[in-house]
C-alpha cells in the first residue's frame, strides 16, 4: 500500500466514524419521538370559547381551579354502570405517586407538555364540558359552570409548567374546527 492509499483509507475511516457517531447521537431520538395523532376538530359550538384574559396566570383563579379539581363530585354512567367521581377530576387525573402516572389508566397526564401544549383553550374546554366518548371521561357541563371549567383548565395547565402559572401560548397548539 502506498502513502497515497493510506491517506485515502484514513479519510474514509474518518468519514465512516463521523457518520456512525452522528447516527448514534441523532437516530435514537428520531426513533423515540412518538408522533401523536392529530387532535379531533373542535365542534363549531365550542370554537369561540376562550380562556378569560389573564386567567392562565392568575393565582387566585388557579387556586379556585385546584379546589374544584380536587373536590367537585359528579355522578355519571359508564358502560351502563353508575359511577361517582368522588374527588372530582382528581379521581382519575391525580398522580399515583407509586406508579408516577394518573390514578386512572388512560387519563390525561397534565404534566406532559407534549400533550397539553397541543390543546387550544377551546379544545380543552370542549373535552371537559362534553366528556370524551368511548372513554370513562364524563361530561362536566351540567355540574360545572363555564367559569368553573376555565378555572379547572387554568389549574391543570400549571402541571405542564412545573406547577407554576404560565401563559398558554405554545407554537404546537392545534387549532382545528369542524
Amino acid at each position: 500500500m502506498t502513502g497515497e492509499d493510506n491517506g485515502m483509507v484514513g479519510k474514509l475511516s474518518f468519514w465512516i466514524l463521523s457518520l456512525s457517531l452522528l447516527s448514534f447521537l441523532f437516530l435514537p431520538n428520531v426513533a423515540q419521538a412518538k408522533k401523536e395523532k392529530p387532535l379531533k376538530p373542535v365542534p363549531k359550538a365550542y370554537a369561540d370559547k376562550h380562556m378569560p384574559d389573564g386567567w392562565w396566570t392568575d393565582a387566585e383563579i388557579i387556586a379556585e381551579g385546584k379546589k374544584i379539581f380536587e373536590t367537585r363530585q359528579l355522578e355519571y354512567e359508564y358502560k351502563r354502570k353508575k359511577r361517582t367521581a368522588k374527588e372530582g377530576c382528581a379521581t382519575c387525573h391525580a398522580i399515583n405517586k407509586k406508579k408516577d402516572r394518573p390514578k386512572k389508566r388512560g387519563a390525561v397526564d397534565f404534566r406532559s407538555e407534549a400533550k397539553t401544549n397541543r390543546y387550544s383553550d377551546s379544545y380543552w374546554f370542549w373535552r371537559i364540558a362534553e366528556g370524551v366518548k368511548k372513554t370513562s371521561m364524563p361530561a362536566w357541563k351540567d355540574e360545572l359552570s363555564e367559569e368553573e371549567i376555565w378555572k379547572v383548565i387554568a389549574y391543570e395547565h400549571t402541571w405542564s409548567h412545573g406547577n407554576k402559572p404560565a401563559v398558554h401560548d405554545h407554537p404546537e397548539i392545534e387549532r382545528t374546527v369542524e
